[in-house]
């Protein structure tokens, strides 16, 4: 199957910008610095200092050169020659226009044959960890990041490039403040990460009623939420290294498979049952939940955990979970898992394509997902790949 044979243009719901040498600088004033991102050189290479710690999260926070897109796709196939994953990220290339540009990104996805992009952070999902209990720190970030990309690379680009503004609850009030100031602005989607909150008063769920506020706002918008895989601050109890790395390569070295490279999914799953045993779509029925990057292979073992909560907690749900799962929520898979299993899980209606393009785990190209749905039909296909997407983009106001 090739784009070719495609009648429409699909729609990438994971795609990724790196962050510009100021992203996290440009729009924080100066005395606020120091407790947000700051460059520093050591031993001859640039780190970003976020809240006064040093990030390994990435080698070169710089982007220049950069790892090339989909240089670990052989080892997360299964690696059958064997290599090792830094033998795999060796190959570098010069910064491209287009991971910066919206211009040019937007003249790439004509050669890439998408017609639209849902458009990530990189380091932006990662460092509010780094910096969750200075909570006005976490709001300055999330302020003046949203203010750069908005810049940059603007939240509906000629209609096909939509950069998602990233939200940090931990400051209620600034979050709402923030929603209510990038829908004016545009935002198709918001994004955050799948993590318990840090606020002035503890750590509570994001499905506290301390938040509906936000959720409030995004509700009656009709607008998406983008749950994205990040840094949720997930511990390895001590079985390894608890530095975050999506690969599960830390500070640039490979030690063995690690138990660190299943925190994407345990974050993900967490939120998503919590989002049900909360009430959070009893409270708001307008939302929309899309789990991007968060892989897919504990929805069946989630599914009968709902329902053995179901039948444990009496008169607690109006509707079954899985039933109220499925009506709000749409998943994305890791290209690597069984699109078929989600799609007899979920319906074909609640699956939608990302590549995680250019990103190292992700796809060489887009399209290579192709393959991956080839034995749908036609019209299953088009959902996939574009109509679920282009729903989800679509703002479903009150």
């Amino acid at each position: 199957m090739t784009p070719e044979e495609l009648d429409f243009e699909p729609f990438d719901a994971d795609n990724h910008y790196y962050e510009a040498l100021d992203a996290f600088t440009r729009h924080v004033p100066a005395e606020l610095q120091p407790r947000v991102v700051q460059w520093v050189e050591m031993d001859g290479r640039k780190y970003h200092l976020v809240g006064g710690r040093i990030s390994h999260a990435v080698v070169n926070p710089t982007w220049d050169p950069v790892a090339m897109p989909g240089a670990l796709n052989a080892y997360f196939k299964g690696n059958p020659e064997g290599k090792s994953p830094i033998e795999m990220l060796k190959a570098r290339e010069p910064l491209p226009a287009y991971y910066m540009d919206n211009d040019a990104r937007l003249a790439l996805m004509e050669s890439q044959g998408l017609g639209g992009v849902w458009l990530f952070p990189t380091l932006g999902v990662i460092y509010e960890e780094l910096i969750k209990d200075d909570v006005e720190a976490c709001a300055v970030m999330m302020q003046a990041f949203n203010r750069w990309l908005e810049d940059d690379w603007g939240f509906a680009h000629h209609d096909r490039i939509f950069g998602a503004p990233y939200l940090c609850l931990g400051d209620v009030d600034a979050a709402a403040a923030e929603v209510d100031r990038v829908l004016a602005a545009g935002a198709r989607i918001v994004v955050v990460r799948p993590a318990a909150v840090t606020t002035a008063t503890g750590v509570k769920s994001p499905f506290d009623p301390h938040f509906d506020k936000v959720w409030a706002r995004i509700n009656e918008a009709g607008i998406t939420v983008v749950v994205h895989a990040a840094d949720s601050g997930y511990s390895t109890q001590g079985y390894a290294d608890n530095t975050f790395s999506a690969a599960g390569i830390s500070k640039g070295n490979y030690g063995g498979p690690s138990i660190g490279s299943f925190s994407i999914e345990r974050a993900a799953q967490d939120w998503l049952i919590q989002a049900v045993f909360q009430k959070i779509f009893d409270r708001f029925p307008n939302l929309r939940v899309a789990s991007i990057e968060n892989g897919s292979d504990f929805l069946a073992p989630m599914f009968r955990k709902f329902d053995q909560t179901a039948k444990k907690s009496f008169g607690w749900f109006d509707n079954h979970p899985v039933d109220t799962f499925k009506q709000h929520v749409w998943m994305n898979p890791f290209w690597e898992d069984d699109v078929h299993e989600v799609a007899d899980l979920m319906g074909t209606d609640r699956v939608i394509f990302g590549s995680d393009w250019p990103h190292i785990e992700g796809l060489p190209q887009p399209l290579d997902y192709l393959v991956e749905v080839k034995e749908f039909d036609a019209a299953d296909q088009r959902k996939i790949l574009r109509d679920n997407v282009v729903f989800l983009n679509t703002p479903q106001p009150l």
